[in-house]
C-alpha cells in the first residue's frame, strides 16, 4: 500500500509579507523543511501545491494553484488528484508546518485500516497531518472555501481515527512566528 504526500503550500502569505514557502529555514527553506519530513518518512511520491510565483523544489510533483483565493480546499482538491492512482492514501501537510515531529508522522501512518480518516488530535481538536485513505478522497474534494480539512473532520468525526499528540505543531503565519521557530 503506497503513500503519498500532499503538502498544501498556495497560500498568498499576505500576513508573512513574502513567500514564505522561500523563507530560509534551516539548510534549506520552509517548503524544503516540509518537502524533507514527508521524505523522511518514507512516503512513497512528494505532491507540493504551490502558487505560481514561488519555484519548486526538486524531486516532488507541483501542482499549480492558479486560483488561491478560492481557498485551501482548492488547494486540497488539485493535491489529490495529482496523486498516482497507485497510491492507496495521501498524508496531507500543510506547507508552513516545519516542525511536525517523525513521530506523530509515523503514528498517524501507522493507524491506517480503521477509518478512512487518521488526523492529529490535541487538547481535543483534530488537525494536521491527516491521512485520507484513498476512498476519502471524494469527500475531501467536496470541500469549499478556505475550511479544508477542518470541514472534512468535523462533518465526518465517525469515520477519523484519532492519534493523540502532546500539542498540534505550529504554523508560520508572520516573520515572528518562524522567528521562534529558528
Amino acid at each position: 500500500m503506497q503513500t503519498a504526500a500532499v503538502i498544501l503550500a498556495a497560500g498568498a502569505s499576505t500576513r508573512f509579507g513574502s513567500p514564505k514557502q522561500l523563507a530560509p529555514f534551516g539548510a534549506g527553506t520552509l517548503l524544503d523543511a516540509v518537502v524533507r519530513l514527508a521524505r523522511d518518512a518514507g512516503l512513497w511520491r512528494v505532491v507540493v501545491v504551490l502558487p505560481s510565483a514561488v519555484p519548486p523544489p526538486a524531486g516532488v510533483t507541483v501542482v499549480v494553484n492558479d486560483a488561491p483565493a478560492e481557498g485551501l480546499s482548492r488547494s486540497l482538491r488539485l493535491g489529490l488528484a495529482a496523486v498516482p492512482d497507485e497510491a492507496a492514501a495521501a498524508l496531507i501537510l500543510l506547507g508552513d508546518q516545519p516542525t511536525v515531529p517523525a513521530a506523530v508522522i509515523a503514528d498517524i501512518l501507522h493507524a491506517r485500516g480503521e477509518r478512512p480518516i487518521v488526523a492529529a488530535r490535541a487538547a481535543g481538536l483534530l488537525g494536521p497531518p491527516v491521512l485520507l485513505e484513498r476512498s476519502a478522497f471524494g469527500m475531501a474534494a467536496a470541500t469549499t472555501g478556505d475550511e479544508g480539512l477542518r470541514y472534512l473532520i468535523r462533518g465526518n468525526r465517525h469515520l477519523v481515527t484519532p492519534i493523540e499528540v502532546g500539542e498540534h505543531a505550529p504554523d508560520v503565519d508572520t516573520p515572528a512566528d518562524l522567528e521562534r521557530m529558528v
